[in-house]
């Protein structure tokens, strides 16, 4: 005759803290598991604790009274749920010489009680007797869990959030202390889960804190982020002096909080400017602090804003050594309304593009990167510039924008969107290419600067 309603109930009364410790955790070890896929990086320490929390969990399930009223036990049950019992010691000791609390000698010995499990666990199968096996292995555990609690104890140079994790584990040891020197004496106490689950609440507070914790990190790196921001901002020219033989449009949207795009007005007031745009490898704030240095060497070789050439190379000499094995490409032209003339020269960058009469022509002139060589030569070539000209200066993010099927933007749509633009005014071509790039591309991978320039 099978077991009764009232049986059932009794058994599910009687296990009901079993059963709640084993169903949180399991849950808490698959949402570990979650985790470590989520985050697709190998952790040793979740993975051992995730492996441990399963396996106990299920142990807890399996020891309860409702399985065994479904199903009568058996000799070969028996050896199971043992074998069980002394596997799930394996990911625990695993776990614990992980925490980093019990040191080099803490791992020997968590090792050779894996070792040694794992030796139980065939003696099982081949049929040794039980509470020979039973009595070895509750030995083990009391060994065992001494000697990692003292040697955890030894080791002071452990963190604040570390001591709530060294009260949860040793108050956990205690309890398996307690429940394998009863098992010793031929009684069963079953408090042991209790303690796991304060051990599982220690887990808790320790994870909670520490999300805290990041934050409150995360939230100071977005307000840094934001400061930075606004500081490179500061460092970009705010408009193009008001000027009868110029109107300069320019676009800047970079990837992230900060970027490594750069341009700058030379002397804009008059009619003998210069523009300079330039892209520094990478994003980030590594980026924007080398763009920030472009500036400065920049300003400092105003001097030679007539001579691209001489201007380039001394850019060159003030950045070399400091990039940090970043580079930087660069455009500069010099335009000369009164000689109706412009010199053009640039630094790995591409090319200068010349709307005239509706056609679209390219100017390059390049040399070698900046900031990588020292004494690097440039050279600048010179065009003649008519009232009705439009130049675009921009980075390469503009041309390598990609789309949902990786094909670029490149040069040729952009030659087309600027001969596209020519009854426009400098600030609607401006916003028409930066717009239509950002429409093209499925998300923005790069920085992107746009300067255009119309001659009056």
């Amino acid at each position: 005759m099978g077991p009764t309603a009232a049986d059932m109930l009794q058994a599910f009364r009687r296990d009901e803290p079993r059963l709640f410790i084993g169903a949180a955790s399991v849950t808490v070890g698959l949402v570990v598991v979650g985790f470590l896929l989520i985050r697709r990086r190998f952790d040793r320490l979740l993975s051992f604790f995730a492996w441990f929390a399963v396996l106990y969990g299920e142990r807890e399930w399996l020891h309860a009274s409702i399985p065994r009223l479904m199903a009568p036990p058996s000799i070969l049950s028996a050896r199971l749920d043992m074998a069980l019992d002394f596997f799930v010691a394996v990911p625990a000791f695993l776990f614990f010489q992980e925490t980093g609390m019990v040191g080099r000698a803490g791992r020997v010995i968590a090792y050779a009680i894996c070792l040694l499990e794992m030796c139980l666990i065939v003696a099982i199968f081949l049929g040794l007797p039980l509470a020979l096996l039973n009595n070895l292995n509750s030995g083990m555990m009391i060994a065992g869990s001494l000697s990692l609690v003292i040697l955890g104890f030894r080791r002071n140079n452990i963190g604040r959030d570390v001591v709530v994790l060294r009260v949860g584990v040793v108050t956990f040891v205690c309890f398996v202390l307690w429940e394998n020197t009863q098992s010793l004496l031929g009684t069963h106490s079953g408090a042991e889960p209790y303690g796991f689950a304060l051990f599982l609440c220690c887990l808790g507070y320790v994870a909670a804190k520490r999300a805290l914790d990041r934050d409150e990190q995360l939230a100071l790196l977005r307000q840094e982020l934001e400061v930075a921001r606004r500081i490179q901002l500061s460092i970009l020219p705010t408009g193009f002096s008001a000027s009868e033989h110029f109107t300069v449009a320019a676009r800047y949207a970079p990837m992230t909080s900060v970027a490594g795009d750069f341009y700058e007005f030379l002397n804009p007031e008059g009619a003998r400017p210069g523009l300079l745009v330039a892209d520094v490898s990478g994003h980030g704030v590594p980026a924007a602090l080398i763009a920030s240095m472009v500036k400065v060497a920049t300003n400092s070789q105003r001097e030679h804003a007539a001579t691209p050439e001489r201007l380039l190379a001394g850019v060159n000499e003030a950045l070399c050594g400091s990039t940090q094995s970043q580079f930087v490409t660069a455009a500069y032209v010099y335009l000369d309304a009164e000689k109706g003339e412009l010199a053009y020269s640039a630094a790995g960058h591409p090319p200068m593009l010349l709307l005239r009469e509706g056609r679209v022509s390219s100017i390059e002139e390049n040399g070698l990167l900046l900031g990588m060589f020292s004494g690097a030569v440039y050279s600048s070539t010179k065009r003649e510039l008519l009232k009705g000209d439009r130049l675009l200066l921009y980075t390469d993010g503009v041309i390598e924008a990609a789309n949902g099927g990786e094909e670029e933007f490149g040069p040729e749509r952009l030659c087309t969107l600027l001969a596209e633009s020519a009854g426009m005014a400098a600030e609607q071509t401006a916003d028409l290419i930066l717009s239509t790039v950002q429409g093209w591309a499925l998300t923005q991978m790069d920085d992107l600067t746009v300067v255009v320039c119309d001659c009056g």
